[in-house]
């Protein structure tokens, strides 16, 4: 995944993009930067921040730094944001989002443009920010440069682009991403996180659309393109990797937990001692789990958050399994011989899960439940970042499947079904792998209930593999 931040001002803003960009570090461990508009030229930093905090990298070039207007990044993927020179004029650029037709744009380009060419990622890939800073140059203004990569590229891309005039920012033709503005006297900033907004002084004032593009300048919004009528927004926004204090399309992440954790409260009815909620995105379904069925809440492992990093982001298997290892901390007083039900956000491949059963089982809980807040994933994300290094044979459930049947099927939508007798199979071949005492997923449709903004403006694809 990753994360962007913006601001125009009448005053100094470096201290803003400094701290607005910081909110989004649970969105990425790869590479932070800024780029500072100063009157004259861009100040750019860039840092790798996979074994340090954001702040620590950037602070001490602060002092260094001046400028009104500005735009941040946390990525998962390639150092951002980018500064171009191009008949448009002297512009910033950052994306976030997935575009899966990366090379075909690239080799159209090669075929139809004379001695062009691409810088590579670390990893190989052709660096996707470059690409659609090329698009958007190709155009006669940044408004159709925008509104052609929208129309060329295939998954998500969300792009903020600070120019001396301001900032474009540019939400995603389907919306799978947040974009949202807030204000202050003298001040506008864009953001995927609402939650930058109270500490820095803003209030909430315009959320784009899917597709709509508009300009901040220190003096307002400029509409520059109309939303589009068709939303398909993450619903993993509000189940998992969303910040508790954040708000998309009107409904506050937290807020949803609870719902939903209330949700999967009143279709259960297993006796237990203790409600918990894996950390951290478990909890707030964990809390509502525990008000709507009266168990008590409590913590019987603590995650250790001062040097252990979010676990799924490493690249490497063995480092995964030895970070959800070290990371949580149990305390054998509130698990020797008691009934313990988790809820965690989702399960993904059970590495985390079948670690976390391990550890409490020697610590001599008498039984271990799960309540996985989401169904489970079936496919892997075709839209966003979140799990782009995965293969879909190594969701847990499509190891189940695979188990189960001795291949992949031709068809997955049995396993989709909770009212099929294969989709109880797969959740009970997952629920021994892991050693579980029992396992429940979260249904789809409680899930977009709690959600409550309308299924059709929700993607579920992980889920039941359905598209727009």
């Amino acid at each position: 995944m990753g994360g962007l931040f913006g601001v125009v001002s009448k005053e100094d803003c470096v201290m803003d993009v400094y701290f607005g960009t910081d909110y989004h570090s649970h969105l990425g461990t790869c590479r932070g930067g800024m780029a500072i508009w100063n009157g004259n030229s861009f100040n750019r930093s860039i840092h790798n921040i996979e074994n340090s905090q954001f702040r620590a990298k950037f602070e001490a070039e602060l002092s260094n730094i001046k400028g009104n207007m500005g735009i941040g990044c946390i990525s998962d993927t390639e150092p951002q944001p980018l500064t171009v020179r191009s008949h448009l004029g002297h512009y910033a650029i950052s994306t976030v989002g997935k575009i899966n037709n990366l090379n075909e744009i690239a080799e159209k380009a090669f075929s139809n443009l004379k001695n062009i060419h691409f810088m590579e990622t670390s990893k190989g890939a052709i660096n996707p920010t470059e690409l659609v800073s090329v698009i958007i140059d190709h155009e006669d203004s940044f408004k159709d440069g925008l509104l052609r990569a929208q129309e060329l590229i295939q998954g998500s891309c969300s792009v903020l682009l600070l120019t001396p005039q301001g900032i474009y920012a540019s939400r995603d033709k389907l919306g799978r991403t947040p974009l949202l503005v807030g204000n202050k006297e003298g001040s506008y900033c864009v953001s995927f996180e609402s939650c930058t907004f109270a500490n820095l002084g803003y209030r909430f004032s315009y959320e784009l659309g899917p597709g709509e593009i508009i300009l901040l300048t220190p003096d307002g919004i400029e509409k520059i393109a109309p939303p589009e009528n068709k939303m398909q927004i993450c619903s993993f926004l509000w189940v998992y990797f969303g910040y508790p204090s954040s708000t998309y399309e009107g409904v506050n992440v937290e807020v949803m937990r609870y719902r939903n954790g209330a949700a999967l409260a009143k279709n259960d009815n297993v006796e237990i001692d203790m409600v918990a909620g894996v950390p951290d995105s478990g909890v707030g379904h964990a809390i509502g789990y525990s008000n709507q069925s009266k168990v008590p809440y409590g913590r019987p492992f603590i995650k250790y958050t001062p040097t252990w990093s979010r676990s799924f982001m490493p690249q490497n298997q063995e480092i995964r399994n030895l970070v959800a290892r070290m990371k949580l901390m149990p305390i054998p007083a509130l698990v020797s011989g008691k009934r313990l039900l988790f809820c965690d956000d989702s399960i993904v491949r059970g590495t985390q899960i079948r670690e976390t059963v391990n550890l409490l089982h020697k610590c001599n809980a008498s039984e271990v439940h799960i309540r996985a807040a989401c169904p489970p994933i079936v496919f892997g994300c075709k839209y966003l970042n979140f799990s782009v290094s995965r293969s879909e044979i190594d969701l847990a459930a499509r190891q189940a499947i695979i188990k189960l049947e001795g291949k992949e099927p031709e068809s997955l939508a049995k396993y989709c079904d909770p009212a099929t007798e294969e989709y109880h199979c797969m959740v009970d071949c997952i629920s021994k792998r892991l050693n579980l005492s029992t396992l429940k997923y979260q249904n789809i449709h409680d899930m977009i209930s709690s959600i409550g903004i309308g299924a059709d403006r929700i993607c579920t694809y992980c889920w039941n593999g359905k598209e727009l």
